[in-house]
């Protein structure tokens, strides 16, 4: 249980503290990533696989996203 709260707390630090000098594409990248990370170790810890690769490629997918998202606003 002790991870899954880094999960929730360390993308919510970043989204709080980092995105205040950021460009909108760059925010939309992060949050698509934390938003992505999020899903993803939810999914994979709910699917009995792992919740750490579940972040990781849920991340990945959320930054691209999230910079395509960005870029066309």
């Amino acid at each position: 249980m002790k991870k899954i709260g880094y999960l929730f707390a360390v993308p919510a630090l970043a989204l709080g503290v980092g995105c205040t000098n950021m460009t909108p594409t760059q925010q939309s990248t992060m949050s698509g990533a934390a938003i992505g990370a999020l899903g993803g170790a939810a999914i994979g810890g709910l699917s009995g696989g792992s919740a750490g690769t579940g972040a990781l490629i849920g991340g990945a997918a959320g930054a691209v996203v999230g910079n395509i998202y960005g870029r066309n606003k």
